[in-house]
């Protein structure tokens, strides 16, 4: 049998959805339990001497949570709070808990990890573990408010304010649960968090807004070199995407009028000196996620476009009244 895209079972009318329903609908029932047991105490969470504000998503693949994450530790600070930010460091090689520097290696510390370091002007803890990140960061960092990254589904940490983030293109999918759908809990989750956020598309009334800017594309080989996006226009343009939704990264660079090759890989995708030589001579464009990976590699005609998450006026209003709420009973 020809291997299926689980996003054309997910994100259109496809037989295999349907067929795999009974185990998603299992899935869903057993998240629902899962939760309703750390609710209810009969699972252990654990609550820190701090603001827990959690930021993650529903859906399997990228909803542009970890820009999102940035563009709310940058609002924070300028409230007034000292955020530290929480992640896990998907397929680092490393184990334990550290605070992150803009210059560690990615495979000891995640791709993700180091855009948040390098970007957030926060200190960044990674660890699986994240009560132990969250006690690490409390004790070795200047902060008085816990950032955490993806941690949606990680009741084990307490939380005071959840954000979920929401692809506006693509939505919910089929609103089924893994493997029928891309979710990982039910759709109602959505109506028991404090805030969500659509990233794109047109956003149902009470819902956040934000979108994905990008900016000019800058040199891989750190020379600082930039070029407007505007300037590839006319020419092939290989395009490169390791991200959970590369299409939005096609999608996003085809509106500034450029012409694509599109190269998707694999979410945290680890690539290889032979896959860059591999790559056409001309213009190579790629998410700046896949370049602190690529940078090793990368030759004069590579080019990564960065990202910035900016939300509407009103969809951060409500947060600071919970947070002074929290800070106030804690």
């Amino acid at each position: 049998m020809r291997w299926i895209d689980p996003a054309r079972v997910w994100y259109a009318r496809h037989w295999l959805g349907v067929l795999l329903a009974p185990l998603g609908a299992l899935y869903c029932a057993l998240a629902t339990l899962r939760r309703l047991g750390f609710r209810r105490g009969w699972l252990a969470s654990t609550r820190l001497p701090a603001p827990v504000v959690v930021v993650g998503n529903l859906s399997v693949g990228g909803t542009g949570k970890t820009p999102a994450v940035i563009a709310l530790a940058r609002w924070l600070r300028e409230q007034g709070w000292r955020p530290a930010i929480l992640t896990r460091g998907y397929g680092r090689r490393a184990d334990g808990v550290r605070r992150v520097a803009p210059g560690d290696a990615p495979e000891e510390v995640g791709d993700e990890p180091l855009l948040l370091a390098r970007h957030a002007g926060c200190p960044v803890v990674v660890g699986a573990d994240r009560v132990a990140a969250g006690r690490f960061a409390l004790a070795h960092c200047d902060c008085d408010l816990l950032l955490t990254d993806d941690g949606l589904q990680h009741y084990r940490l307490a939380r005071d304010i959840e954000i979920a983030v929401v692809d506006g293109r693509r939505g919910l999918g089929n609103r089924r649960c893994l493997p029928a759908g891309p979710l990982r809990e039910p759709p109602r989750r959505l109506e028991a968090v404090d805030l969500v956020l659509h990233n794109g598309g047109t956003a149902p009334p009470g819902a956040g807004r934000m979108q994905l800017v990008p900016g000019a594309a800058l040199a891989l080989d750190g020379t600082g070199r930039a070029r407007p996006l505007a300037v590839f226009r006319g020419q092939r343009v290989c395009a490169v995407a390791g991200i959970g939704n590369p299409d939005r990264f096609f999608a996003m660079l085809e509106a500034h009028g450029l012409v694509l090759d599109p190269r998707p890989y694999p979410d945290h995708h680890e690539f290889t000196a032979a896959e860059v030589a591999a790559w056409p001579a001309g213009p190579v464009l790629m998410t700046e996620k896949d370049a602190v990976k690529c940078a090793r590699y990368g030759g004069g005609d590579h080019w990564y476009v960065p990202v910035a998450a900016e939300f509407d006026a009103d969809s951060l209003a409500g947060l600071l009244t919970r947070l002074a709420r929290v800070k106030r009973h804690g």
